[in-house]
């Protein structure tokens, strides 16, 4: 596979930092995680929010001190270039990385060290299942005025890491993670959306947690498209037992539909009407089929 490495196309093994680099030594960036998804005629790839992944990523550079490689334009651009240059006519994930690429000592956000990075690997399904288990994890979401999930930086992911071991130790298949507060933060990688009593609820992007583009993406077409009542507010624990339908998404989970939380069924334990239906809407919109979506999407090809 070819990446994007500093100015140049390499292959995956000439894209390395040194043992010594501050960005592996205490974990000194933060990335981006973009889909494109290969259309109905089997050829075409289409990149799902693209502008809107690069202008996270560089909001995410502004608060840690990252030079970003060009312009939003060029930015973007290089994604494409990228999936060009691997001959990409599948579902794709694209991993860009800004990195404190110093070998000095000691954690310094300096502007002058950064490296930017990029790879691209087939992805169909984050998450293997049609429905999960999942926990609430003992490890609480680590807090914004400590290290900022919204920046999705490397060394956070120690966090998220944490506790999905935990969560794979007790036999779930994910573990959803509390503020400091005992509100619902998010999946270890993913957002909560829950619907209760006729309305689709999920926290707030203050909540601790990253300000998710898929996120954002589901609210408007769960609005604007479908029209379902949202609501954005705090949610506790115990109201995710009594939830009528529970659902995880991101990126890399698209929308995963969740059938029991700390062993409690969420409605009758399969996959509810509501989360059915934005699951085809999603799978529509990402595949070029809503005509009223198709902004939203960067072609590969042509």
């Amino acid at each position: 596979m070819t990446t994007y490495f500093d100015g140049r196309w390499v292959d995956d093994a000439e894209a390395t930092v040194s043992v010594r680099s501050r960005a592996l030594n205490y974990g000194l960036g933060c990335f981006g995680g973009v889909r494109g998804y290969v259309a109905d005629d089997g050829r075409q790839v289409l990149v799902f929010r693209l502008d809107a992944h690069v202008q996270r990523l560089a909001e995410s550079a502004k608060v840690l001190f990252l030079r970003m490689p060009g312009t939003h334009a060029e930015v973007a651009e290089l994604h494409l270039e990228l999936l060009r240059r691997n001959d990409v006519h599948y579902d794709v994930y694209i991993r860009p990385l800004l990195l404190h690429n110093s070998n000095a000592m000691a954690p310094v956000l300096d502007e002058s060290t950064t490296s930017f990075t990029m790879f691209c690997l087939p992805l169909k399904r984050y998450i293997d299942k049609d429905a999960i288990d999942v926990c609430v994890s003992s490890w609480r979401r680590v807090a914004d005025n400590a290290i900022p999930a919204r920046t999705k930086p490397t060394g956070a992911y120690l966090n998220s890491a944490l506790a999905r071991r935990e969560a794979f130790d007790g036999g779930f298949d994910e573990a959803i993670l509390l503020t400091e507060s005992g509100k619902v933060s998010e999946g270890s990688a993913e957002h909560v959306f829950m619907i209760r009593r006729g309305a689709l609820v999920s926290p707030p992007s203050t909540q601790d947690n990253l300000d998710g583009i898929t996120r954002r993406s589901l609210i408007q077409m769960a609005t604007e498209d479908l029209g379902l009542s949202f609501q954005e507010r705090e949610i506790g624990r115990t109201e995710l037992y009594v939830a009528d339908e529970l659902f995880l998404c991101g990126t890399g989970a698209q929308i995963t539909p969740v059938k029991s939380v700390d062993r409690r069924a969420i409605g009758d334990g399969g996959i509810g009407p509501v989360t059915r239906r934005l699951q085809q809407h999603f799978d529509d919109v990402v595949h070029g089929r809503v005509a009223k979506r198709k902004p939203w999407l960067f072609p590969v090809w042509g």
